[in-house]
């Protein structure tokens, strides 16, 4: 061990070094035309070099070593006041967790290695060290007065630069997920990093590359003409070092890991093995937890209040239905990380706060429309609300492009909202021609007697069947000529928004398969999103001292890490469609929101998931065949005729 250890650690100071002579050759370049000036002076002083050549060269020599020290002192200064990226996390006072400074203390002893100066937690399944020694990652040095002399003086130990070692950031998934032996395996090697951390030569490359780093991130910030004429060239500097320095500084992070690796093979190597299995599972569920529950809560104004104890419960419910993850649910039994802490739940609700700010771009705050929310409150406050929201948008896009069932012109301007009038709208009369001969031959359903009570076994909400003669076959392009005897329902004519909407659409799911009325409903709630997001007031940053280690990080440009690209026209129509088939079956058949672990939103129908729905929907959105979905809404006995309660 002994031999790997100090093999990646020699490999480590080589290649910081090779960064370090990078920074010495560029400030040996900046004196390069100050040494020559004085060399230039020095010879006209003593006689040797005179003449009005020497002279002209001393004057532009001179000039030059002025303006080229100017600009070097520029470029130093702005990456000495840059401050480094940090990432946001969640410090975690030694107060508030005791036992697990204890335990990350104990594990530095046996790796014989520093240990982390502070441990903080972030919202993602990984966990690494940070140097966070820059004056502006500090606290504000603090004054003490001298009671006999009066002198003010700064704290001992804030003088230029902190001297500690790096803080240890641990993802909270594991902290719940975990047991104590698993989370104390995982974090071995990462500990083990403070060794070669703490070597000068490294902190000093690795302070000269975050510098640089932050420099061209300040250079690149949106500023005035005048500045950012100023700082092109600092940018253009840093860039350039940059470029230098970037393989010998991956090299060197290389050899540090290696080192670390080598160093903590000692340390619970074989509990190591199964907890990196443990890390593979704690990702899914995590991944599935953000994008499948708590990105809809996000979108609604909620935010998930416990989602690392929601890893449990969906990691728990993937044990349950998989077979190859039946052996991970006996772990519940020991010991979980979490106790580690004094107040987990609090800890939960800060590292959910800031998952939902850096996936979702939510405020750094509660308030009326941003508040958290109970998963025993998640089906009430989130889904439902959901679903009314997304059906009630539907059915406003619906009003806009003037779809109306009613054949009397007598009738309201806007239809009430039932989900008859979508699947009427979304149906394709090529898809039901065929279908509606076959009834006409007594092939129908008969299950459509016995529970609507009709004489002809005909489906009374087919976008061309007539009113009173069902044995009348839909025909879109001759329709049938009216009669005081057998009205027949003709399509609405297709309003000028529509036509709009339908040459603008350009997604190809839809656009190329679909039918143009989906087309043109998927460009509707499209542009309805827009101006929705558009009317939301901008989020505003946290006021100081509140949120996780505010005066760290930049949070302007939220969400840092955006969970899912935006959403398609054809995913779009198919979510409002799913929301207003679930509507319809709350309000009609008894049907419950409820909450899936791993699928997120969720129709109880009888206690029991409705898993069916999604296949017979995009059989609608995108075929325009109703029939499908009319089969299944007719077997749970929802009907589609009835308006439904919205938002």
């Amino acid at each position: 061990m002994g031999v790997g250890v100090e093999a990646g650690a020699q490999a480590a100071r080589s290649r910081a070094l090779a960064v370090l002579r990078i920074r010495s050759r560029a400030l040996a370049v900046a004196l390069l035309p100050a040494a020559v000036a004085v060399i230039l002076l020095a010879g006209g002083s003593s006689g040797h070099l005179v003449g009005r050549s020497w002279d002209l060269a001393r004057w532009i020599m001179g000039v030059a070593a002025i303006v080229v020290l100017l600009a070097a002192g520029a470029i130093a200064l702005v990456v000495a006041r840059a401050r480094p990226a940090v990432s946001p996390t969640v410090a975690i006072a030694e107060e508030s967790a005791p036992d697990l400074y204890r335990m990350v203390r104990d594990l530095a002893d046996r790796l014989d290695v520093p240990a982390p100066s502070a441990i903080a937690l972030t919202p993602d399944c990984d966990s690494w060290l940070e140097d966070r020694t820059h004056p502006s990652h500090g606290p504000p040095p603090q004054e003490s007065g001298d009671e006999i002399t009066g002198v003010r003086s700064l704290t001992p130990g804030r003088s230029r630069r902190t001297a500690a070692a790096p803080v240890l950031v641990i993802g909270s998934p594991f902290l719940w997920w975990m047991r104590v032996g698993e989370l104390r395996a995982v974090l071995a090697p990462v500990v083990a990093g403070t060794g070669p951390s703490a070597h000068p030569d490294i902190a000093a490359a690795r302070r000269f590359v975050r510098g640089l780093d932050a420099a061209v991130a300040v250079t690149s910030a949106p500023r005035g003409p005048v500045f950012r004429s100023v700082l092109a060239g600092v940018g253009w500097v840093a860039r350039l070092l940059l470029r230098s320095c970037r393989g010998h500084a991956a090299e060197m992070e290389r050899g540090v890991a290696a080192a670390a690796a080598e160093r903590a093979q000692a340390v619970d190597y074989g509990l190591r093995i199964v907890a990196q299995e443990q890390v593979g599972l704690a990702y899914a569920g995590w991944d599935r937890l953000l994008t499948r529950v708590a990105l809809p809560a996000w979108r609604m104004g909620r935010w998930p209040s416990r989602l690392d104890a929601g890893v449990v419960a969906a990691l728990t419910e993937l044990s349950r239905r998989d077979r190859l993850a039946e052996g991970f649910a006996s772990r519940l039994g020991e010991r979980p990380a979490c106790d580690l802490l004094e107040e987990p739940g609090t800890i939960d609700e800060a590292t959910s706060l800031l998952a939902a700010r850096l996936f979702h771009g939510g405020p750094a705050e509660t308030g009326p429309d941003w508040a958290p929310v109970a998963w025993q409150e998640y089906p009430e406050e989130v889904v439902d609300r959901k679903w009314r929201t997304d059906a009630a948008r539907l059915h406003r896009v619906l009003d806009t492009l003037g779809v109306r069932r009613a054949p009397d012109p007598a009738a309201p301007h806007h239809d009430p909202p039932t989900l008859a009038r979508v699947v009427d709208h979304l149906t394709d009369p090529t898809t039901t021609a065929g279908r509606t001969d076959d009834r006409t031959d007594g092939r129908a359903d008969d299950r459509a007697d016995d529970r609507y009570g009709e004489a002809e076994a005909v489906d009374p909400y087919a976008p061309d069947a007539t009113l009173t003669d069902p044995s009348t076959p839909a025909q879109p392009e001759a329709p049938a000529p009216h009669s005081e005897a057998a009205p027949h329902r003709e399509a609405p004519p297709e309003p000028e928004p529509y036509k709009a909407m339908a040459a603008d659409d350009d997604d190809e799911e839809l656009g190329e398969s679909g039918s143009p009325h989906s087309a043109a409903l998927a460009a509707g709630l499209t542009a309805e999103l827009a101006r929705e997001e558009a009317a939301t007031p901008p989020i505003s940053a946290a006021p100081p001292g509140q949120g996780p280690d505010t005066g760290l990080w930049d949070d302007t440009g939220l969400p840092l890490f955006p969970l899912q690209p935006p959403r398609t026209g054809r995913e779009l129509l198919a979510d409002h469609v799913t929301a207003m088939v679930c509507c319809a079956a709350m309000d009609t058949a008894g049907a419950l929101p409820g909450l899936d672990w791993l699928d997120g939103p969720t129709l109880l129908v009888n206690g029991e998931r409705a898993a069916d729905l999604a296949p017979r929907v995009l059989s609608l959105v995108e075929d325009g065949d109703p029939a499908p979905l009319r089969a299944w809404l007719m077997d749970l006995g929802i009907r589609p005729e009835k308006p439904v309660r919205l938002v």
